[in-house]
């Protein structure tokens, strides 16, 4: 028998990156999320947030998640199922699906185990659950969790769908699973084809809108209002982390789909409920989504600006329409060096290198807040240009 931890010993990416000088990860705010933050004591622009409302650091939303700590103290000490229910976890439920025109909402822990629960509960022994490639690592983790088949279909290709579609047996239920705004790349899924196809062959459709709600959408209800097709989709996953700037996560659907998943569901039965603290903070943040709509379009004009400045720099990124911006370093350890060379300069992103991309086409993945100044993203191309003259990118 060889020894557990033998992996552990060999060297890995990780190890050259930080011999090289270049490990990109863990850095440490000395400060709280906004659009200037501090980083290991020093002003940087944060575009590499999920912060997309803005609202982390708003009065009002801290305000309400002090309210919640002192009146039920720092967290519920047991699941939903059991002891972990408090009445503003039923309230926050019934506000977002309201919210989001469904019957009813169950929330979950966090983001990721939403999709745990959600996928692992639905998708039977018998069923199949038919999966984007680029899809969210929690939505394949969901689905190595349920006692179906996964079936990955490519990207965005409808033709591809529909073609596995057609071979899942005529006796076993199908799920689709789509981002609705791919983490990645920003790109929207092309969900009026997605529920054209589910319609046609007897599928039903979730759409994870974690990077959906707060930024699309007239009113910020996400990819299926972007499209006009909200009585269409038959489950919606979200999560608090990001346009709700809290944590924790949900699933919004049909009553008798939501009471199932609370009853059969093993990541929501056997884990903590959200602290009364991230409840009343989600709460607050979408009281103030609902009653300033104005927001999202102020989210979505700063992508926009962001694209623009990029253009008239010639530097290269994946098309978009929304604050997810993806850069091209097109290798691993260009997007690493491009990372410590912007953050040197004041400026933070995130790397996105493979397997998370196909070989060569590495990204920084930068993102923006509603709250972001155009002189703020002025000082960003300008330091980025700077790098990509310096790594002499194309």
């Amino acid at each position: 028998m060889i020894d557990l931890f033998e992996k552990t010993e060999k060297e890995h990416n990780y190890d050259v990156a930080r011999a090289m000088g270049i490990y990109p990860y863990f850095h440490e705010l000395t400060s709280g999320q906004d659009t200037v933050v501090e980083i290991e004591g020093k002003r940087t622009i944060m575009i590499g947030s999920n912060n997309y409302l803005g609202l982390t650091s708003h009065p009002e939303v801290i305000a309400a998640g002090l309210e919640g700590l002192k009146k039920y103290g720092t967290g519920c000490s047991g699941s939903r199922f059991l002891n972990g229910t408090l009445d503003i976890h039923k309230k926050l439920e019934a506000e977002l699906a309201e919210f989001l025109g469904k019957e009813a909402v169950v929330t979950f822990s966090t983001g990721f185990q939403s999709n745990l629960g959600i996928i692992s509960a639905i998708v039977g022994m018998s069923d199949y659950v038919l999966c984007d490639k680029e899809n969210h690592a929690s939505i394949y983790d969901g689905c190595r969790l349920s006692f179906g088949k996964m079936v990955r279909y490519q990207h965005s290709d409808m033709a591809d769908l529909e073609a596995r579609l057609q071979k899942v047996p005529e006796e076993c239920g199908a799920l689709i699973v789509t981002d609705g705004v791919f983490s990645m790349s920003g790109e929207i899924c092309n969900l009026p084809e997605i529920v054209r196809l589910a319609r046609k062959y007897g599928a039903r459709v979730m759409v994870d809108d974690a990077h959906g709600l707060g930024v699309l959408g007239a009113h910020g209800r996400g990819t299926a209002e972007y499209y006009g097709l909200e009585k269409e989709v038959d489950i919606y996953m979200g999560t608090f982390s990001k346009s709700l700037a809290s944590l924790g996560g949900y699933m919004a659907s049909s009553s008798r789909v939501v009471e199932f998943v609370k009853h059969t569901s093993r990541p929501y039965i056997f884990s903590a409920s959200i602290t009364p603290a991230s409840v009343q903070s989600a709460r607050k943040a979408l009281e103030i989504l609902k009653r300033e709509p104005e927001r999202v379009r102020a989210l979505n004009d700063i992508g926009d600006y962001m694209r623009q400045k990029l253009d008239e720099a010639g530097i290269k990124y994946i098309p978009s329409k929304t604050p997810i911006v993806s850069i091209f370093t097109y290798e691993d350890e260009t997007a690493f060096r491009a990372c410590k060379l912007l953050l040197e300069r004041g400026v933070y992103v995130n790397p996105v290198i493979t397997p998370a991309t196909p070989v060569g086409k590495a990204l920084i993945r930068t993102s923006y807040s509603a709250t972001h100044r155009r002189e703020e993203i002025d000082e960003s191309v300008e330091k980025i240009k700077e790098v990509w003259e310096i790594l002499g990118i194309q």
